[in-house]
């Protein structure tokens, strides 16, 4: 059983999450222990990278399922204690977004599961980052083989 996503999942998940707020906040802290006589508005640069941060994150790693196995006819999804299995032929569609970090494969599903209508994966990192991958390639091939043959 082949693991197709990245096994970086959980340093962006869990630990760039804690390094980027972590940095942010000693950053204001700095700024908050500078003295009584520095000016508030310096505050202004953490609290926007705090919140630009959170937005981009909601967006780009919050969504990202732990693990996507390949199990031959299905893909096993892992999300912490939940777990489904998604045949190729429920598979609508695949994208593939080398150009975003961490990159990402986004599945569109015909019926919801327990993850919604659409899965998103960091894809496995490559040494040419923005080359396509061989992996999500075969994927796409066999979704649309198993497609044809439904």
């Amino acid at each position: 059983m082949p693991l197709i996503s990245s096994k970086m999942t959980f340093f962006f998940k869990r630990i760039f999450p804690i390094i980027w707020f972590g940095s942010v906040a000693i950053f204001a802290l700095f700024v908050l222990l500078n003295g009584p006589d520095q000016d508030l508005s310096a505050l202004i640069v953490p609290v926007l990278m705090a919140i630009i941060g959170y937005w981009f994150m909601k967006k780009l790693v919050f969504n990202l399922v732990d693990q996507v196995f390949d199990v031959g006819d299905a893909l096993l999804v892992r999300n912490g204690d939940r777990e489904e299995r998604i045949a190729l032929a429920d598979i609508k569609n695949v994208n593939y977004s080398p150009y975003i970090n961490p990159p990402q494969v986004t599945l569109s599903l015909r019926r919801p599961t327990v993850f919604g209508d659409t899965i998103a994966f960091c894809a496995p990192f490559r040494i040419m980052p923005l080359s396509s991958s061989p992996i999500i390639d075969r994927l796409v091939d066999r979704v649309d083989a198993a497609r044809q043959k439904r």
